[in-house]
C-alpha cells in the first residue's frame, strides 16, 4: 500500500514538474478599447483554447427580467451581418474545433478548443459577434420556445431541481443569487426583443470582456491578432448595476416543497464568504472552508459517505459543496436522500452531528494531510488540461479578482490548520446562517400546493416566498 501511494505521489510530482517546464508565464495585454487579453503558454500539444468572458450574468438582472443573460447566450449563435444563423458553429466544426458557451450568475463565456493555426479564425468570429449580432424577431421567437422547453425539462419536470430552485430563492433574501440563471418562467415568457437588444448593447463590448488564450501560442503574436480583430471595435459606457449584498440572517429558515417525486430529499445551506467578499486579511477562512468541504465530501473515504452511507446506512447518497469563485457571498451546502429505513429528520440530525464534531474536535493531522495531498493531486491533474488552465484565469478575472489568486491556490490550502477548520465551522455553520429545504414526495393524483414556508420566531421576516 505504501509503495502504491509513493508511486502515485511521484507520478503527481513528475506531472507537475513537466507542466511547469512546458507551460510558460502568463502575459497580460490591454487594447486601447479596453479589452483585456491574458495569454498562457503551454507547448505540450499544438492546440489553443480561446475563451471570451463577458462580465455579465444572472446576478446583473433586475426584477422581472431574469433570464436575459442566458437568452442572449442562445441568440449569440443566430448570426451577424456577415455570417448567417448557425454559421459560427458550422465554420468551427469544419475547422476541427470544439466550441460551447455557458451562463452563470457572474459571467457569460464563449470558448473554442482548436488547432493553434486556427486561432485567428476564432478571434475573427468572436469579434464579429461581439458588436455585430443580428437580433431578429423570428429567431428570437423560436429561441424563446427552446428556452421555455429547456426550463420545463430541467426544472418543472425535475422535482429535485425544482426543490433546489425554491431553496435558493428562500436562502437568499436580497442577493440576486436568489434568482435562477435560466430565469423564472413568467419572466422568460415576457422577455421582448427590445429587452435583448438593450442587454446586448449594454454589456457586450470590448471594455467589458476578457479574452483568455492558453496553449501552444506566442503571446506577442496573439496580442497582434487581438489588435487586428478586436482592436477596431468601439467601447461602450459600462454602468455597473447597483449592488445588493445579502442582508444579515437572524434565524433559521425552513422550506417544504411538495412535488410528485419518488424519494424525499434534504438540502441544508449555510451562508459563507467567498474570496471576493471575505474581509481583507481573513482570506484564510475561504481556504479553510474549501478544505472543510473536502473533509466532508472528498470521495468515498470522506466523512459523509463513510459515516452516513456506509457505516450507518442513513442515506442512499449525500454530498456537500462550497464554491468560493463567486462575486457575492455564497452557501456551504449539504444535500442527501435518506435510506428507506430513515427519515429526513434523522438525516438532518446525522449531518448536524458531523458538523458538531468539526466544531468540538480538531481534525487529526493525518486526515488533514490526506486531504491536502488529494487536493494537490487534483490540481496537478487539472493542470494537464489547457482548457482548465484558461478557465481558472477567466473565472478569477470575471468576478473581479486577479488571476494570480488562482495560481496561489495550493500554497494557501497547504497553510490551513486544524484550529482554522474548527474556527470556520464554529463561526459559519450555525443555525442563524442556515436554510433547510425538504422535498416531500407527492403522488401524481394528489393536489397540493407547491411550497410551504416555515421560519423560526426570531427570523428577520415572516413567510415571504
Amino acid at each position: 500500500m505504501f509503495h502504491r501511494y509513493l508511486q502515485i505521489s511521484l507520478l503527481c510530482l513528475l506531472s507537475y514538474f513537466s507542466s511547469a517546464l512546458l507551460a510558460g508565464p502568463v502575459q497580460e495585454f490591454t487594447l486601447e478599447n479596453g479589452l483585456h487579453l491574458i495569454v498562457k503558454e503551454d507547448h505540450r500539444a499544438p492546440i489553443a483554447v480561446s475563451q471570451v468572458w463577458y462580465k455579465v450574468g444572472g446576478a446583473y438582472e433586475q426584477e422581472g427580467k431574469t433570464g436575459l443573460s442566458h437568452m442572449l447566450e442562445h441568440m449569440m449563435f443566430k448570426g451577424t451581418k456577415k455570417y448567417g444563423p448557425g454559421e459560427f458553429s458550422r465554420i468551427m466544426a469544419a475547422n476541427g474545433a470544439s466550441e460551447n458557451a455557458f451562463t452563470d450568475s457572474d459571467a457569460t463565456a464563449y470558448f473554442q478548443s482548436l488547432e493553434k493555426s486556427r486561432l485567428a479564425l476564432s478571434f475573427e468570429l468572436e469579434a464579429d459577434r461581439m458588436r455585430n449580432l443580428v437580433l431578429s424577431e423570428a429567431e428570437f421567437a423560436k429561441e424563446k420556445q427552446v428556452v421555455l422547453e429547456e426550463r420545463r425539462m430541467r426544472t418543472e419536470d425535475q422535482p429535485d431541481n425544482m426543490a433546489f430552485e425554491h431553496f435558493l430563492a428562500t436562502a437568499y433574501q436580497t442577493s440576486p443569487y436568489q434568482n435562477p440563471i435560466i430565469g423564472w418562467m413568467s419572466d422568460i415568457k415576457n422577455l421582448t426583443l427590445t429587452d435583448l437588444q438593450h442587454w446586448y448593447q449594454r454589456w457586450y463590448a470590448p471594455n467589458n470582456a476578457i479574452v483568455v488564450v492558453a496553449g501552444d501560442v506566442n503571446p506577442t503574436a496573439v496580442f497582434e491578432l487581438a489588435k487586428t480583430h478586436f482592436g477596431p471595435l468601439p467601447r461602450s459606457e459600462i454602468t455597473p448595476v447597483p449592488t445588493r449584498p445579502e442582508v444579515e440572517q437572524y434565524g433559521m429558515k425552513r422550506l417544504i416543497v411538495k412535488r410528485p417525486a419518488k424519494l424525499p430529499e434534504l438540502t441544508m445551506g449555510y451562508k459563507v464568504p467567498t474570496l471576493a467578499t471575505v474581509p481583507k486579511g481573513q482570506e484564510w477562512q475561504v481556504y479553510a472552508l474549501e478544505v472543510l468541504a473536502y473533509i466532508l465530501d472528498g470521495g468515498d473515504s470522506a466523512r459523509l459517505t463513510k459515516n452516513l452511507v456506509r457505516a450507518k446506512s442513513m442515506a442512499t447518497n449525500i454530498w456537500s459543496s462550497y464554491d468560493f469563485w463567486s462575486a457575492l457571498s455564497n452557501l456551504f451546502i449539504f444535500n442527501g436522500k435518506p435510506s428507506e429505513k430513515h427519515t429526513l429528520s434523522e438525516l438532518e440530525e446525522a449531518i448536524r452531528e458531523q458538523i458538531t464534531q468539526l466544531q468540538t474536535t480538531l481534525v487529526d493531522e493525518k486526515e488533514l494531510t490526506k486531504i491536502k495531498n488529494q487536493l494537490r493531486a487534483s490540481k496537478v491533474y487539472e493542470a494537464d488540461s489547457v482548457f482548465y488552465q484558461a478557465m481558472q484565469i477567466g473565472r478569477a478575472e470575471a468576478i473581479g479578482l486577479n488571476w494570480q489568486i488562482a495560481e496561489a491556490y495550493l500554497d494557501n490550502i497547504i497553510k490551513v490548520t486544524p484550529a482554522q477548520l474548527q474556527q470556520v465551522a464554529t463561526q459559519y455553520l450555525t443555525d442563524d446562517n442556515l436554510t433547510v429545504a425538504v422535498l416531500e414526495p407527492q403522488s401524481l393524483t394528489e393536489k397540493t400546493k407547491n411550497t410551504t414556508i416555515m421560519e423560526s420566531p426570531n427570523s428577520a421576516k415572516g413567510a415571504i416566498h
